[in-house]
């Protein structure tokens, strides 16, 4: 985890806004658990961001932009039923088919 101020103000101390803390029957700490990713900075008060989480996120940007979209489109010429990827055409009339 590397967590930095959105606002830049160079405060080192955050707040997990989402934390599950576990506590013994004497109030003593026992556990956390961060149900969701969300952290506030306590210098200034703005949304702090887990710069860890960068590289997974970009890998699956690009994973999702590499799968390609598959769709099924109904040729506006010849009414066939067409499955579609990108700058495809109609393989019975030739006529060019655009994903809605």
């Amino acid at each position: 985890m590397l967590l930095v101020c959105s606002s830049r103000c160079g405060g080192r101390l955050f707040r997990a806004l989402f934390a599950e803390v576990e506590i013994d029957a004497s109030g003593g700490f026992q556990e956390y658990h961060v149900a969701q990713p969300g952290y506030v900075c306590l210098n200034c008060g703005a949304p702090a961001v887990d710069l860890a989480e960068v590289p997974g996120a970009l890998a699956a940007d690009a994973e999702a932009d590499a799968t390609p979209q598959v769709s099924d489109v109904l040729c506006p010429v010849c009414e066939t039923m067409v499955q579609l990827d990108s700058g495809m055409e109609c393989p019975n009339c030739g006529s060019p088919l655009e994903a809605v």
